[in-house]
């Protein structure tokens, strides 16, 4: 019976050890993140289930831009401070310029651009826990 326990936590640490490097990471204090006209850093934490109808409102958008200027970041709606921010748990976008590519900081500048047509996104189906953290130079 020993040696089954001793077996058993040896497989569960095994296991451990091979989950646990995807989030063991160290939060990223550089520019990450575009949200409300800043760059904010990051830590990914954990990959979460998709919303339903009555949860999706508690999840913001991260917008990523594949044809951005040189330095886009991804563009989130709200940042820490602002009180639509649900705490880093995103909703992930894909998108791409139709138009003429300009450097966006913000979530109404991005609005603004999609109502213009000349960026439009889809959604990627990716959901997580993502906080964002402020940078350090």
């Amino acid at each position: 019976m020993r040696n089954k326990t001793l077996a058993l936590t040896v497989v569960m640490l095994l296991l451990l050890a091979l989950a646990v490097p995807a989030f063991a990471a160290g939060p990223n204090f550089g520019e990450a993140i575009y949200a409300d006209g800043q760059a904010w850093g990051t830590k990914g934490t954990a990959d979460l289930p998709a919303p339903n109808a009555h949860n999706r409102q508690s999840f913001d958008g991260l917008y990523k831009i594949t044809n951005g200027v040189e330095g886009q970041l991804a563009v989130a709606e709200a940042a820490p401070g602002n009180p639509a921010y649900n705490g880093g748990r995103w909703i992930e976008y894909m998108g791409s310029f139709t138009g003429t590519p300009v450097l966006v900081t913000s979530f109404g500048q991005l609005q603004d651009l999609i109502d213009a047509g000349e960026i439009s996104f889809t959604e990627t189906g990716n959901y997580f826990q993502c906080p964002l953290l402020p940078v350090k130079g």
